[in-house]
């Protein structure tokens, strides 16, 4: 008799171990997929691209004609900048402010790299090789860069859109901004990124 309600004693504290631990899961689960609550939804600046785009890994040419390493998405945040390879001055004040935005972070600074990926005739020299020396340049114009652009949003016009891209180390391609967007938008959001990730 002892042995029994011992027992059952013992699977009615189980019970209620397991209630304990599983019943805020459920109601997470339930209040996320349910009906749609997202608490904490990440008060961002430029448009997010939901779902984010899993960018593949593509060796890319570069102007010299030789070739990017295929994982370089990999590792780093990514400010990227599509354009004709002429960059008028809209795509150079892109390209500033994709480079002040870096200068600016201090030491965290490492964890970001910065790309111009283009289409035609690059890239107008001493500038690039002075102003832009720590730019990736990368060519679109082939079969693996015109696939690569047609994963991004609106790929018909992205190369005169004018838009900064952020992608993330792991290669997925997560917000935009328009052109014109305040560089202030772009630091803030990508200050927040860095602060909350645990990757690159």
């Amino acid at each position: 008799m002892t042995d029994s309600v011992s027992t059952y004693s013992s699977r009615r504290t189980f019970v209620w171990v397991m209630l304990a631990f599983f019943a805020p899961l459920l109601m997470a689960f339930v209040l996320y997929y349910g009906i749609g609550w997202h608490p904490g939804k990440m008060n961002n600046k430029g448009e997010l691209i939901t779902p984010a785009i899993s960018l593949p890994d593509v060796a890319l040419h570069k102007p010299d004609g030789t070739m990017l390493d295929e994982h370089w998405l990999q590792h780093k945040w990514t400010l990227v900048y599509l354009g004709d390879g002429t960059c008028d001055r809209f795509c150079r004040d892109a390209l500033l402010t994709t480079r002040n935005i870096r200068m600016l972070l201090g030491k965290d600074s490492v964890r970001v790299q910065r790309a111009f990926l283009f289409s035609g005739s690059c890239c107008e020299q001493p500038y690039f090789s002075t102003e832009q020396s720590d730019l990736i340049q990368a060519r679109l114009d082939d079969v693996t860069g015109q696939s690569l652009l047609k994963m991004f949003p609106h790929s018909d016009e992205a190369l005169q859109a004018q838009r900064i891209y952020i992608i993330d180390p792991l290669g997925n391609l997560m917000m935009q901004y328009q052109s014109g967007a305040d560089a202030r938008d772009l630091y803030a959001d990508l200050k927040k990124l860095l602060s909350l990730s645990h990757i690159g």
